[in-house]
C-alpha cells in the first residue's frame, strides 16, 4: 500500500488528523508520511518532534492554551521535508524525500559534492549530505539526512560588507560546481540557505525561527559581522552532470523557479541552450532581484551602496544567453571589483532606499556606535568563516 493510501485510510478510520490539510494544528496529510515513519526513523537514529510521534495528543487539548500559541501546533507546509534530531550526538538536522522517479540524479550529485576530495575544498558550498536512507515500503523513495540549515537572508544584511561577502561566496560555490561540470539549473533565491549555528549557537524552533528551540522566547544570535556564516547551494532535483570535453553543452531548458529566465519564455523555451549561461542568470538575478531593484528599473535601488556590482549583474542576465560572462569571467570580474572597495564602504550600513529621513538618522546613529565597537574588537569589514 503506498503512503497515500495509508493516509487516507488513516483519515478515514477518523483519527485526529485532517484529509484536507492541517486544520486547527492537527496534522495535514502530507504529515502523515513522517508519523508512519518515526519509529523506523528512530531506530535509525533520528528523533522526530513530538508532533510526529505514534500516539501524539496535541498539548493544548483539555487546557486553557490556544492552540496556535503550543509548540506542537508547528508543521511543514512543504510535505517533503522534516527536522530531526540526531540521537547519537544531539545535533539538529533535516530530513528530505527523493522520489528517484521524479529526480533520478540528486542523490547521485549530492553525493559527489559529499564525498572526499571535493567535500572538503573550501570553495565547495553545495550542501553536504550526511546519510541516505531507503525507505522501508518504498523502493523509489529515499530520505537525504542534510545539515539544518536558514534561509540566507534572514536576520537582515546590515553592511555593504556583509553582502559582498555573500555574493563572493555563491558566485564561488556556483564556479566550483560549473568546475566539476554540473549545471545547477535552479539556482535561486529559495535555493540559497546557510549554516546558522555561528550566528545562532543554541539555534532556534524549526518552524517558527525566530523563537528559540524550547518556544518560550525569542531566539538570540549574532550579526553576520560577528559570526560570519557559510552559505550553501541546496536542491540538486534539477541539475545535471555533463561530460567534461562538451564545454557548451545544450539541452532543452528544464524550468525552475525563477520564471523570468529568458530561456523560458515564448517559443525559446523549445530551442536548446547552455544550462551554464542559464545558472549565471539565475545567480545573477538573485542578486539584482534581492538586492539591487525594486521593480524592473535600475533607478529603483533596494540598497544604496552596491552600485559597483550594476555593471557585472547586468551583464549576467543579458537576454541573450551567449551574451552572458561565463562563471569564472563572473568571479574574475567580481573579485576586481571587491578588491577596490575600501574598508569604510565595506562597514557602511545597507540603507534601504525606502527608509524616512528621520529612520536614517535613528539607524545611522545606532550603526555608528556597532561599528566602532567592531573597529575595537579588530573584527574585519569583510567577515568571513573560519
Amino acid at each position: 500500500m503506498s503512503t497515500s493510501q495509508a493516509a487516507g485510510r488513516t483519515a478515514d478510520a477518523g483519527s485526529d488528523v485532517s484529509r484536507d490539510g492541517a486544520r486547527f494544528g492537527r496534522l495535514s496529510s502530507a504529515e502523515f508520511y513522517w508519523r508512519d515513519r518515526q519509529r523506523w526513523l528512530e531506530a535509525k537514529g533520528y528523533l522526530l518532534r513530538p508532533r510526529y510521534r505514534p500516539g501524539w495528543k496535541p498539548s493544548w487539548e483539555g487546557t486553557d492554551k490556544v492552540w496556535y500559541d503550543c509548540e506542537d501546533s508547528k508543521g511543514y507546509d512543504w510535505p517533503t521535508i522534516v527536522d530531526a534530531t540526531r540521537t547519537s550526538d544531539g545535533q539538529q538536522v533535516m530530513l528530505k524525500q527523493v522520489p528517484r522517479s521524479m529526480h533520478p540524479h540528486e542523490v547521485e550529485i549530492g553525493l559527489y559534492f559529499s564525498s572526499e576530495p571535493v567535500a572538503s575544498d573550501p570553495r565547495n558550498h553545495c550542501a553536504p549530505i550526511y546519510e541516505t536512507l531507503q525507505d522501508p515500503e518504498d523502493d523509489s523513495l529515499q530520505l537525504l539526512v542534510m545539515p539544518f540549515l536558514r534561509v540566507h537572508d534572514d536576520p537582515k544584511f546590515q553592511t555593504v560588507g556583509e553582502a559582498v561577502e555573500f555574493f563572493r561566496q555563491v558566485l564561488e560555490g556556483l564556479l566550483f560546481m560549473h568546475e566539476h561540470h554540473v549545471a545547477h539549473r535552479d539556482c535561486m533565491a529559495k535555493n540559497i540557505m546557510m549554516d546558522p549555528k555561528p550566528m545562532f549557537p543554541d539555534l532556534y524552533h524549526p518552524i517558527w525561527i525566530d523563537k528559540n528551540r524550547s518556544y518560550t522566547g525569542k531566539a538570540k544570535y549574532y550579526s553576520r559581522t560577528e559570526r560570519p556564516p557559510k552559505y550553501y547551494l541546496i536542491d540538486f532535483g534539477l541539475s545535471r552532470q555533463y561530460d567534461p570535453n562538451n564545454l557548451s553543452p545544450l539541452e532543452l531548458p528544464i524550468e525552475g523557479g525563477d520564471q523570468s529566465v529568458p530561456e523560458f519564455q515564448g517559443r525559446k523555451y523549445n530551442e536548446a541552450s547552455n544550462p551554464f549561461l542559464t545558472d549565471v542568470y539565475y545567480i545573477g538575478n538573485l542578486i539584482r532581484q534581492r538586492f539591487l531593484l525594486v521593480g524592473l528599473l535600475l533607478t529603483h535601488v533596494k540598497f544604496f551602496g552596491l552600485e559597483f556590482i550594476n555593471g557585472l549583474v547586468a551583464d549576467m542576465t543579458q537576454e541573450e544567453p551567449g551574451l552572458r560572462p561565463l562563471m569564472s569571467t563572473v568571479v574574475g570580474r567580481f573579485d576586481e571589483l571587491r578588491s577596490r572597495l575600501s574598508s569604510y564602504t565595506l562597514r557602511r550600513r545597507l540603507v534601504r532606499r525606502k527608509e524616512g529621513a528621520l529612520a536614517r538618522v535613528f539607524f545611522g546613529t545606532k550603526h555608528m556606535v556597532i561599528t566602532l565597537g567592531y573597529i575595537a574588537r579588530r573584527l574585519p569589514p569583510l567577515p568571513q568563516p573560519t
